[in-house]
């Protein structure tokens, strides 16, 4: 596991998540959206969000059917609409307009699962934790690193492997590598530079099983 963390951090240094945000609350729009959604897709429509309501004072105050047509190139963009508007409206009436930095006041917004308020917190408020996504669930089983069943429970064997100081780090590495090289369908195992330490190189029946399992 420290080999390959090693490799990792040489293979992406200074990561960060990929969502291009300038406060706590674009990222939180972002991450909203960005399920069942590309990041690339995701950063295409947030300007279009924030040019028209700069922050969450603004978004409350929306209709729904105006941030439908925002992010209608967006998955489920309806429920996407409903959800950030009423985010907007506790974010401004109970936390004063600022995201709240508490992982359960984070999931009290709609929209916002544990790995939404692990993204957050990680990136925003330098707290340490693994945001568990369908590429982190599926490098952690294909390395070994867990067996769980769910997120939750890969979420806890990963903070039992990896040092608490790698956390927010290993994140952002395993997404790197899930995208770019460990892909779902046909991991490029070839030319991956962990080859040598993965216990499943050339593995391409196992994805069935990994999806089946993973439940977000």
């Amino acid at each position: 596991m420290e080999e390959i963390l090693t490799l990792l951090a040489s293979l992406y240094p200074n990561p960060t998540t990929e969502l291009i945000h300038e406060s706590p609350w674009q990222l939180l729009v972002a991450t909203i959206l960005s399920a069942q959604c590309t990041d690339k897709r995701v950063n295409m429509i947030t300007p279009r969000i924030f040019a028209m309501f700069p922050g969450p004072q603004e978004l409350a105050q929306a209709t729904p059917g105006t941030v439908e047509d925002l992010i209608k190139d967006c998955g489920l963009f309806r429920t996407k609409a409903r959800n950030l508007i009423v985010a907007a409206q506790l974010v401004t009436k109970k936390y004063s307009g600022e995201v709240p930095y508490e992982r359960e006041e984070l999931m009290e917004l709609p929209g916002v699962g544990r790995k939404t308020a692990n993204v957050i917190l990680a990136n925003c408020f330098g707290v340490d934790a693994i945001a568990v996504d369908t590429h982190v669930f599926r490098l952690a089983h294909r390395l070994g690193w867990s067996s769980a069943k769910d997120v939750m429970g890969t979420e806890d064997d990963l903070m039992q492997v990896i040092p608490r100081s790698k956390w927010r780090n290993a994140h952002h590495w395993l997404i790197y590598h899930g995208r770019r090289v460990c892909l779902a369908k046909n991991p490029r195992c070839s030319t991956c530079e962990l080859r040598s330490l993965c216990p499943q190189i050339g593995v391409k029946n196992s994805e069935k099983e990994l999806t089946s399992k993973w439940s977000p």
